[in-house]
């Protein structure tokens, strides 16, 4: 595919999109409301730069029932999910889908933690109401946010179910996912408990076809509601591991009086003792030995102190060790402590200060934040983490690559690409300073760690703009970032440095 061309699927949908969208009046209705709310997500969807998520398909929808009439809206509506299934599908199979989709369902969680917060305020300011007037204007805000909240859930289940989606196409043929069912269906096809439910083309519906507009309006009738998914399969029968036949009762007069299951407790005998010295070199005691040691000549003892250094190094290595337990079990509180407290503080509605803590979580030691994120994840709170890598982001960039290298150390690469991928959302000019800064100490892997992400993140003209602080120094590391990362990177930032006026 030619760079900047839009796939076949992505094109047909988006013209069909203009056509939906020339039979209903833009101005009125959930069509009006998204020309209001984001007029360039709107206009990039109709050019085919970006395909809506289906609840806005399904909004407009809504509109086309309430102005042409039920019938002709569900005509529509299989002929839409159709094609905004197999738009979706290759506007994801692009170089990249996979990130951009993670780096969506990050701002989808913080956007359903907010309106989450935001209703809770709301509710909060209706219970102390003094006028009628307040009460009309909190319930309809009220409206709104959960409307909010609703659609940030449902696009939230979307993109998990295009990410599982690329994970199950992208899997290596050969790898073992535990062997199908008695259906025929692999278990981990089955869908979790923990995500909203799908419809039959892996989309999360969270809005009934009759879902009323925050102002209530409604249409003629109720748009037919969309397939029910089937009931996920049972699990498969868990494969026992082969058994090793059962071992026979020892016989002879040494075993007499021990039963089998006994013999097993006790282990195989002990050899014979040989008439060798001991590894340790002990001096074997004992009539037996009398002999061996008349004709043997005596070893003489080893001084304890005969090597201080090695004593020396053994004591440095025995403090080192009892340094890291420390530390492990300091970073295992810190990190429970930390849950306990966001799980009371969300519990109580107490947001401002459930941010303050990840605010100071994300300055922590950087081994400490993978278990941090273990802990978060088994508790329930993947929205914290994504808000704690999202204040961590703005880190000085030593410590932001420590933390990078932390995350990749402990298997969460995803989470160390999302990161450094946020970290260099950051002007040119300080992209620019913070290089300098870390060539200047030395610090030429964190450096080049940094480059890597920003010229694999930003565009060509982003990156010749950081040029401008220090062309000398600046210009060589960019191409050679860039070539690293691809042909068509480089030769798209050698076009861009040329435009801006520097020679290469």
């Amino acid at each position: 595919m030619a760079v900047g061309q839009l796939p076949d699927q992505v094109r047909e949908f988006a013209k069909y999109l203009n056509e939906l969208m020339a039979r209903i009046d833009q101005g009125d209705g959930w069509c009006g409301v998204f020309w209001s709310r984001d007029p360039d997500g709107m206009r990039a969807c109709l050019e085919g730069a970006e395909v809506p998520p289906w609840d806005v398909v399904q909004a407009l929808l809504h509109d086309l029932a309430a102005d042409s009439g039920v019938g002709v809206a569900h005509v529509e509506t299989g002929r839409a999910r159709a094609l905004h299934a197999a738009s979706v599908a290759a506007y994801d199979d692009r170089p990249g889908g996979r990130e951009l989709l993670s780096d969506r369902l990050d701002l989808m969680l913080q956007e359903q933690r907010f309106a989450l917060e935001r209703q809770q305020e709301l509710a909060r300011a209706l219970a102390v109401a003094a006028t009628p007037d307040d009460v009309d204007r909190i319930h309809l805000d009220l409206a709104w946010v959960r409307d909010d909240h609703e659609r940030a859930a449902a696009r939230c289940g979307e993109l998990r179910a295009r990410m599982e989606r690329l994970d199950r196409t992208r899997a290596p043929q050969w790898m073992d996912f535990g062997g199908p069912g008695h259906d025929g269906v692999f278990p981990n096809q089955a869908q979790s408990q923990d995500h909203p439910p799908a419809d039959a083309d892996g989309y999360v519906s969270a809005y009934a076809p009759d879902h009323r507009t925050p102002d209530h309006r409604t249409s003629e009738g109720p748009v037919p509601e969309s397939p029910t998914p089937a009931d996920p399969p049972p699990p498969a029968t868990p494969r026992v591991p082969r058994q090793s036949a059962p071992r026979r009762r020892p016989r002879g007069a040494r075993f007499a009086g021990i039963e089998a299951g006994e013999a097993d407790v006790l282990g195989p005998l002990p050899a014979p003792p040989s008439d060798e010295p001991s590894a340790d070199g002990r001096t074997p005691r004992g009539a037996r030995y009398a002999q061996a040691l008349d004709a043997a000549p005596r070893t003489p003892k080893r001084s304890r102190t005969a090597d201080p250094t090695a004593a020396e190094a053994a004591d440095a290595r025995a403090t080192a060790e009892h340094a890291a337990v420390d530390a492990r079990l300091a970073d295992e509180r810190a990190t429970v402590d930390a849950v306990k407290a966001l799980i009371r503080l969300r519990g109580e509605g107490r947001s401002g200060e459930a941010h303050g803590v990840l605010v100071e979580a994300a300055g922590w030691p950087a081994a400490r934040l993978p278990l941090f994120a273990e802990e978060l994840h088994h508790a329930g709170l993947a929205a914290d983490w994504a808000t704690l890598l999202w204040e961590a982001a703005s880190l000085p960039p030593d410590r932001l690559v420590a933390v990078a290298d932390a995350l990749a150390g402990a298997g969460r690469a995803d989470d160390c690409r999302k990161l450094l991928r946020q970290g260099v959302a950051r002007p040119a000019p300080e992209i620019a300073e913070s290089l300098i800064a870390l060539a200047d100490a030395g610090r030429d892997r964190e450096a080049g760690a940094l480059l890597d992400a920003y010229v694999r993140v930003r565009s060509a003209e982003d990156v010749a703009a950081c040029a401008h602080t220090d062309p000398p120094r600046l210009i060589p590391l960019l191409l050679q970032a860039a070539k690293a990362a691809s042909d068509e990177r480089h030769w798209d930032l050698v076009h861009a440095l040329r435009v801006a006026g520097f020679t290469t």
